[in-house]
């Protein structure tokens, strides 16, 4: 084996190291990745053919987090790792949109990077790794690739930005950023903030790019060691330049004429310029000379030509294909409460992009497990994204969640979950869905404005409003020109897709693509500027909307009071096998679920009927009432006995009511008095400290008769359980030896009888 290890220090101490040579060695790249005690092996094949006319670049990302690696079994019936979840696919994405632009244009051979987690530790997140360990594979493969390429996590935090942070200290950070760059140029971001500003942003690119240009030194080391440096010949594309250039003299002027015309539908655009395209083949060709291998390349050339002449256009213009400013947002216009039955709902249309949203809210019991190998934690707050075909006016199979769709619903996620209110003051899982029922660009941004909205109609305090808006660029030699809330054409021709959301304040989420090299951070800050003062005037239309929360929940939204037990009382609550929690939410009609926080147990209680849950709380409140000397309670009778009853006076406390505390007077037998069931007050009149035993009294809570007197016990033969015979050694001897009165004169003077017997021969002991 040719083993060849690299160690890079992230600049405080902290090494990473790369291994190439020893695992998975038929793959044509592979190399293991390390930090810490975390692992990751990245392996990358690619067809030596490529597929008949494929002119795109099929590249397919995986990342897999072996359980194995953190010592956990995985969940589930099978017991092995099964389809990616969504917090793979996301990573997946993150490595896919720093590799796909890397790659040739013209290369088309499939290419496969599998990306595993083998060890792992609960101080290094795996995501930070991943680009790197899949660039390792690429840089010692024959693959041709522009890299190198790598990513790292940067975070704002105390004030300082660090590299790689450790897990522990990511959720406290202000600013939490992958970033994927290659030693010139930046080529991804995304990530999360807590309303920071576009200088702390800039800032934190500016850190992430200084640390990648030493990673991407060492891959480039590494390419040279492994002799890897020259790269496989292919020819994936039959071209012929003769065509190209009469396509391109033919239609390059009037594609920019019809550019210029400012259209805004998107459909008549591109009925427009298939008119072109076929206005040329029409001139040129018969049904009979137009093979599909000519069809094939004509529609290679024209769409090059038709991106060269609306690129230019909007250069040399300064205006948009729908004939918008640079700058100029789109018509907006919103709607919340749109769907009766729903908790909440908006509708969010900018141009020819909308969004219809709900926000449902439920228990805990709602909440969705994350049982990652890496991430096990419970989230209260979700948000789906779901993008059919009809969005575009296109036929397609509905099918599974799309990476896509996982990936823009993500996004959302982010932008919205720093305004909600702390779970203290709105104790409900939180579930937002956004159906893209048009689709012209920023979708994922409608996305983030339909679901701010929808919360707010569904009364949830968010702490203030969010949007969002994309952002892209076009750039040719030192011409560029910032376009705000792009086009879906704009995003497809254009350099650069750059999605910004945020508050009032500061940043909450964003995500960034880049396609072209060369991209100074000058033009980044005016994309952040404009991007801000895009912001503010979407912020302005959803607040003539709705201008804050809901002041309360709607009629038929379930209600959740929340309340504090003693840690101790948890037990008592829930019953042997949820025995006693059934039954409180089989009687009240309520949903209770319980939580232990610290010395407390923290319980809400939902229904959608306020009684239900003063019924449930008055409940559970009793059930943890430590019973008090004097005080009165609502007493049910459980059994009878002979010298009484026993009552359940609390839920699942009882006493003994003797049936000389029944009434004021002598009583017999409770027989015919009460029955198993009878309800009626008592008042505590002593609680044991030893047993814990508690008596009770209804005679205590009804007035005195007058002139009552305490009726004095019988002297007759003593009841069982009373007193009964003395027992040897009761007692004992008698102080003074003598045959006297007792002390406390119960039995009066002794009998006259003979001496007694001592059991030490002076006398008789006392006859059984």
């Amino acid at each position: 084996m040719n083993i060849i290890t690299k160690r890079f220090d992230l600049g405080d101490g902290r090494m990473i190291e790369i291994e190439t040579g020893k695992l998975a060695k038929q793959a044509d790249g592979s190399a293991v990745v390390r930090m810490n005690d975390t692992m990751l092996l990245a392996t990358v094949c690619a067809k030596k053919e490529v597929g008949e006319n494929v002119d795109f670049m099929p590249l397919t990302v995986d990342y897999q987090e072996k359980y194995a690696a953190m010592g956990r079994f995985p969940g589930g019936f099978f017991k092995r790792e099964a389809r990616p979840s969504e917090h793979e696919i996301l990573i997946a994405r993150l490595v896919d949109r720093a590799l796909r632009p890397l790659f040739p244009d013209n290369f088309h051979a499939e290419v496969q990077v599998q990306i595993t987690l083998i060890s792992g530790d609960h101080d290094t997140m795996p995501d930070q790794l991943a680009a790197l360990a899949a660039a390792s594979a690429l840089a010692v493969s024959d693959i041709p690739f522009n890299g190198p390429v790598s990513e790292v996590r940067v975070s704002y935090l105390d004030g300082e930005y660090v590299i790689n942070t450790p897990m522990a200290d990511i959720d406290r950070a202000d600013l939490d950023l992958i970033v994927a760059a290659t030693e010139d140029n930046i080529m991804m971001v995304e990530g999360e903030m807590k309303e920071v500003s576009e200088d702390v942003m800039l800032g934190a690119l500016k850190a992430a790019h200084k640390a990648i240009k030493t990673q991407c030194k060492v891959l480039a080391e590494l390419t040279v060691e492994t002799g890897k440096t020259e790269k496989r010949e292919y020819c994936h594309e039959i071209n012929d330049e003769d065509l190209r250039q009469r396509i391109h003299d033919a239609v390059y002027q009037k594609c920019y004429d019809f550019s210029k015309q400012g259209i805004a539908n998107k459909h008549q655009r591109e009925e427009g310029f298939d008119a072109i395209k076929q206005e040329f083949i029409d001139a040129n060709y018969t049904e009979e000379t137009l093979t599909d291998d000519i069809k094939f390349m004509i529609d290679r050339y024209y769409h090059d030509t038709e991106r060269e002449a609306m690129r230019d256009m909007v250069l040399a213009e300064r205006t948009r294909l729908d004939g918008r400013q640079l700058d100029e947002i789109r018509p907006i216009w919103c709607e919340t409460d749109y769907l009766p039955s729903a908790h909440g709902s908006a509708i969010f249309t900018r141009g020819e992009t909308q969004s219809l949203s709900t926000c449902t809210l439920g228990t805990k019991l709602d909440e969705q497990k994350i049982d990652g190998a890496v991430i096990e934690d419970m989230r209260r707050f979700l948000l789906h994204y779901n993008f059919p075909g009809f969005a575009t006016g296109e036929v397609k199979r509905a099918g599974s969640t799309s990476r896509r769709e996982v990936g823009h619903g993500h996004l959302a996620w982010r932008a919205l979950k720093e305004v909600l209110p702390s779970e203290t003051e709105c104790p409900y899982t939180i579930r937002v869905v956004s159906d893209i029922l048009e689709s012209n660009g920023s979708s994922s941004m409608a996305t983030v404005c339909a679901g701010c909205m929808a919360l707010m109609d569904a009364g949830v305090k968010l702490r203030k409003p969010v949007a969002g808006i994309a952002m892209g660029l076009i750039s040719k030699g030192d011409k560029w020109a910032v376009l705000s809330d792009i086009l879906g054409d704009e995003d497809h021709l254009g350099d650069m897709d750059f999605k910004v959301c945020g508050t009032r304040d500061g940043i909450t989420a964003c995500q960034m693509d880049i396609k072209v090299d060369g991209l100074s951070y000058d033009v980044l800050a005016k994309a952040l500027e404009q991007a801000r003062q895009g912001r503010l005037y979407i912020l302005d239309k959803i607040c003539e909307t709705i201008p804050e929360p809901r002041a309360d929940y709607k009629d038929f939204v379930p209600r959740i009071e929340q309340i504090q037990i003693p840690k101790d009382f948890i037990g008592a609550v829930i019953g042997k096998g949820g025995e006693v929690i059934q039954k409180i939410q089989s009687e009240t009609n309520t949903i209770i679920n319980i939580e232990e926080v610290g010395e407390f147990g923290i319980v809400d209680v939902a229904s959608q009927n306020k009684d239900d849950i003063n019924a449930a709380i008055k409940w559970i409140k009793e059930i943890c009432t430590v019973p008090e000397v004097g005080q009165v309670y609502d007493a049910k009778v459980v059994s009878i006995v002979e010298f009484g009853a026993f009552l359940e006076f609390l839920p699942g406390k009882e006493g003994l009511m003797h049936i000389s505390e029944y009434d004021w007077g002598r009583t017999e037998t409770l027989d015919g008095l009460i029955s198993e069931g009878d309800e009626f007050q008592v008042k505590v009149i002593n609680i044991d400290e030893k047993t814990g035993k508690i008596k009770l009294s209804r005679k205590a809570l009804l007035p005195k008769p007058e002139g009552y007197e305490e009726e004095k016990p019988a002297r007759g033969p003593r009841r069982d359980g009373d007193r009964g015979p003395r027992r040897d050694g009761d007692r004992g001897p008698r102080r003074d030896g003598d045959h006297g009165p007792r002390r406390d004169g119960d039995h009066g003077p002794r009998r006259e009888g003979g001496p007694r017997r001592r059991s030490d021969g002076e006398g008789g002991g006392r006859r059984r």
